[in-house]
């Protein structure tokens, strides 16, 4: 074990990406005045790849970021927030606009941090031809393919939040009408098959390489298929190539299951999950294995240096995880959002390790917690991604010396873990689909089951439980399932007082599963782009 007191981070949290300072195309406009006398070498070329990084930091840090916004679409959480708060969230969860009419404009944040990320990539890729490589062809793919990567990432994001946007592949400011979503997957399709070829094979911290390509390739694979009742990619790549890349992956022997072989190895990913307080009471002791394990395949990386002066790389989405404004140590202070609901936690099976590591039961852990200020209070929260404080209630990164626990959060958000490379290709029909499943389910401490459609299903539910994953599961499974299964008539209290919570399975239909476009921006286009419907 380690004993951590101050420097809890800098023991276990030290693989911060210092690649990806914020030092280098932070904005277009430093883009433009530069484009003209810069990307001439490969050292131009690597701060213009950094820069990419930094836009894929940048991407969750204002709005309703991708990883909270998908735990309250689906029936793992409700949405939470403080009982005085705004009911944008509930509005979300709800896919009503009628539950808060006025909030027209929650994700535009998030579209305009989604462009600005694209734009400079976009223009890295049109200066490709200008750079001097000096021969090296493998680098001049790899960062390529890295870039393209990333743009697939930001939009596979987009489509799925809001199905028809502007499809954007040469730096541009004119005014693009909405693409139909199948070109949008095609140009992700040809972006992630580029980067699964030509990608890094070897494992770098902080960047992604053919492995991630071939594991997020299946993740959209699957997403498309399932969603539009399709047989392939758009034409581009069919179930064999998408399960060969996961065996691909498989056989690298780059990734496995933190603990495994060690027991109750799967709190260990989480750093509130395997921290506690220390005998002296001053210091934390963790089992956690730290960022970038072998179960990582891709994650973004977020650092402690986050400020109000353009450095904008910490994790400013955590908090809206934390208990509402309330710390017990290891489990530090945040707004409240994304209360876990009671059929989650009740539908684990009896002895699943995953329950304890993933769900914060307050009650069942002795918290004495006050519900006053809190919205959808339901006695469960998420342990995974949730901030830390000391035995003494400071928060671990303001202790660490952040600018404050809003924005100096640092946990990395895991997109892809080795897990998910097993689940995925146990689902599309690998031969050794029953040992990739039971391998999953004894980490967690279970026994062996049919690894049919139906089991692989519910047990990604609890593998992946509010990693950003469950919703997308469901809405591919089919419209009618998502909706039946995430509507709900129940009782939550509201600053202590019952009260009835509904989600109505028709407005899921009515709305398709996506979600509205921001109305600022479609009055920014002069009604070149459409609002989806059930959000007009």
């Amino acid at each position: 074990m380690k004993s951590l007191k101050k420097s809890y981070i800098f023991l276990v949290f030290t693989a911060f990406l210092s690649a990806c300072s914020s030092s280098f195309l932070d904005s277009e406009p430093i883009t433009l005045l530069t484009d003209v006398n810069f990307y001439k070498t490969k050292k131009d070329a690597e701060s213009a790849i950094v820069g990419c990084y930094d836009g894929l930091q940048i991407i969750y840090s204002d709005g309703i970021a991708f990883p909270v916004a998908s735990e309250v679409f689906s029936d793992n959480t409700f949405g939470g927030t403080g009982n005085t708060d705004g009911l944008g969230y509930q509005q979300i969860d709800e896919f009503d606009l009628l539950r808060s009419p006025s909030d027209l404009n929650q994700f535009e944040p998030n579209w305009k941090n989604y462009y600005r990320a694209i734009y400079r990539v976009n223009v890295l890729l049109s200066k490709m031809d200008q750079i001097d490589w000096e021969g090296d062809t493998d680098y001049r793919n790899s960062v390529e393919s890295q870039a393209r990567f990333l743009r697939a990432y930001f939009y596979f994001d987009m489509v799925r939040l809001w199905e028809k946007v502007p499809l954007i592949i040469e730096p541009t400011r004119e005014n693009i009408p909405q693409s139909e979503p199948d070109a949008i997957y095609a140009q992700i399709a040809d972006d992630l098959l580029f980067a699964s070829e030509y990608g890094d094979a070897g494992k770098s911290p902080g960047r992604v390489n053919r492995w991630a390509a071939k594991a997020l390739l299946a993740r959209v694979y699957l997403f498309y298929t399932g969603y539009y009742g399709e047989d392939d990619l758009v034409g581009k790549v069919n179930q064999n190539q998408v399960l060969q890349g996961l065996e691909d992956i498989i056989a690298s022997g780059l990734y496995d299951l933190v603990g495994y072989d060690d027991g109750n190895g799967f709190k260990d990913l989480w750093p509130a999950a395997s921290s506690w307080p220390n005998e002296k009471g001053d210091g934390l002791e963790t089992s956690y294995v730290g960022k970038d394990n072998k179960e990582t395949v891709f994650s973004i990386k977020y650092n402690i240096t986050s400020d109000y002066d353009g450095n904008i790389d910490g994790n400013h989405w955590l908090v809206m995880l934390g208990l509402r404004e309330q710390s017990f140590c290891p489990y530090g202070k945040g707004w409240g959002a994304c209360t876990v609901s009671p059929k989650l936690y009740n539908a684990f099976e009896s002895g699943d390790l995953r329950r304890n590591s993933s769900i914060i039961g307050i009650v069942e852990e002795g918290l004495n917690f006050n519900n006053a200020g809190q919205r959808e209070y339901t006695g469960y929260s998420n342990k995974k991604y949730t901030p830390l404080s000391l035995p003494d209630g400071r928060d671990v990164a303001e202790a660490n010396n952040a600018v404050n626990f809003m924005i100096g959060q640092y946990q990395d958000y895991v997109v892809i873990r080795y897990a998910d490379v097993l689940l995925m290709a146990a689902q599309l029909g690998s031969p050794n689909a029953q040992i990739y499943f039971d391998k999953v389910r004894k980490r967690a401490g279970l026994t062996s089951k049919p690894a049919n459609h139906n089991n692989i299903m519910a047990e990604r539910r609890f593998e992946f439980a509010f990693e950003g994953i469950r919703y997308w599961d469901l809405l591919r499974q089919g419209l009618e399932v998502a909706a039946n299964t995430i509507a709900e008539s129940t009782t939550v209290l509201n600053g202590g007082v019952e009260t009835n919570k509904v989600i109505k399975k028709e407005n899921i239909i009515k709305t398709r599963g996506f979600q509205m476009i921001p109305y600022n921006q479609i009055t920014l286009s002069g009604g070149v782009l459409k609002q989806n419907q059930g959000w007009e």
